[in-house]
């Protein structure tokens, strides 16, 4: 399919004098002829400004479990548009989605709201270390936990030669230097590095702060008995089991990812997901540790539990309590994975899939990544050339390997059809590429 830009790229141009990088956040800067910009969105396709339509697998990174525009999830936003807005004062609706939240999650003992992921884990690791008296944290390598200083740190896997460990490095200029002491990096599904690290700062570590589906690391998931060990672990030496939820929640299962696992956090956070793409997160967890707010510990914000989002919450965690939503979901991702082995198995072409079916990472080796180095012997040069395949042929995935792909309740059969018709040409397109680029080196 050939794909015109023309509009976007005119627009991304003038957009360039008055917004850096053209876009309002740096992850949808694609590249100055690549960048596109968004017409409208309906179910689980979206449209740019060149009327370009593409079957679209990042929703959002996440948010549109439902898909754009869900009619339900809107209705019911426009009636929280009726009670008003923002009061600085709390309405009866925070306890009405509170009580569904909890009834899902049996961890979630109490619950306080914000408005994004970034923010939720901020409160999270603030209440952690207030609540132990400790100052450090672990996270895994590969981990995403928010655009805020104490989470961004991490390892360039793309520039480690394999040997030795790899350097941590700030993920941006302007955090602090001197912040780096307080971060403990441990290898995914390493239970002994997770104890060995216990064992020797147990008395600086105040939580572990885990994505036990690593929303930006190609999904790859914690194994059962490794988070079950981690439990034990946080249990013994006094530590918050921090679980990050941001992505997983309520998408791989009702109760989440502590569901999958049979696991309960002490503290969890969740946002994309709960309001089908309105603004809105939660920090919840046990009582015994939530009760520190307003005591000691402050937390707030002035669009916190904005009646919009939080209408828009209540209908979509309805739905997805009540209905068959996430089972659909589910049905779909598993399809679309069989259809993509199918295709890449016919051309010889080793992969795996890693993650949950409505959260899938494809990883171009046999052997599913057990950790974030294990990226690293991957081809992901292969991935990510293809990705720009498809994105000519009307398939959305985000640009990068380590982004899981996003099903939504709207994806149906059409969109499937769609899909594995131009993943195949992609792949194709792809190889002939890669033999091409090899004889000129030759």
């Amino acid at each position: 399919m050939a794909r015109n830009l023309t509009k976007s790229n005119a627009h991304f141009r003038r957009a360039l004098k008055r917004l850096p990088l053209g876009v309002a956040s740096n992850f949808r800067y694609w590249g100055d002829a690549r960048t596109i910009y968004v017409k409208h969105g309906r179910g689980a396709r979206l449209t740019d400004l060149d009327d370009n339509v593409y079957v679209d697998y990042r929703m959002g990174y996440g948010p549109g479990i439902l898909g754009y525009a869900d009619p339900r999830v809107d209705e019911a936003a426009r009636a929280g548009m009726e009670i008003g807005g923002v009061f600085a004062l709390s309405t009866e609706r925070e306890l009405a989605v509170a009580e569904r939240i909890a009834k899902m999650v049996p961890a979630a003992e109490l619950v306080r709201y914000s408005n994004s992921g970034t923010e939720a884990v901020m409160a999270g690791l603030r209440l952690a270390r207030a609540f132990t008296g400790r100052d450090d944290y672990v996270i895994l390598e590969g981990g995403y936990h928010g655009l805020f200083d104490a989470a961004m740190w991490f390892t360039p896997m793309d520039k480690w030669s394999q040997v030795g460990d790899p350097e941590v490095r700030p993920y941006s200029e302007g955090v602090p230097l001197s912040t780096r002491g307080f971060a403990h990096f441990v290898q995914a599904n390493d239970a002994n590095q997770l104890e060995d690290v216990f064992k020797r700062y147990a008395d600086r570590i105040a939580c572990l702060l885990i994505e036990p589906i690593m929303g930006n690391c190609l999904g790859i998931a914690a194994e059962p008995g490794y988070l079950r060990a981690a439990r034990a672990l946080c249990d013994r030496y006094g530590v918050v089991l921090l679980i990050d939820e941001v992505k997983t929640g309520f998408r791989v299962a009702r109760g989440g990812v502590q569901e999958l696992y049979g696991v309960h956090a002490d503290l969890c956070t969740f946002a994309k997901a709960m309001g089908n793409g309105y603004p809105i997160s939660v920090l919840a967890g046990r009582e015994k540790i939530m009760r520190k707010l307003g005591h000691g510990v402050a937390h707030g914000g002035t669009y916190t539990a904005h009646s919009v989002s939080l209408a828009a919450a209540e209908r979509t965690l309805q739905i997805l309590d009540e209905t068959d939503a996430l089972e659909t979901i589910a049905d779909y991702g598993t399809k679309l994975r069989a259809g993509m082995s199918e295709i890449l198995g016919a051309r010889g072409i080793a992969h795996s899939f890693v993650g949950h079916p409505s959260m899938s990472g494809l990883y171009f080796a046999q052997d599913p990544p057990r950790n974030y180095r294990d990226w690293k012997g991957s081809d992901y040069s292969f991935y990510d050339a293809m990705a720009k395949v498809l994105h000519d042929e009307g398939v959305l995935c985000e640009p990068d390997s380590r982004e899981p792909w996003f099903v939504c309740a709207s994806h149906d059969a059409a969109c499937l059809a769609d899909t594995l018709r131009g993943f195949e040409t992609a792949v194709d397109a792809t190889l002939a590429a890669t033999d091409a680029a090899r004889k000129v080196r030759a």
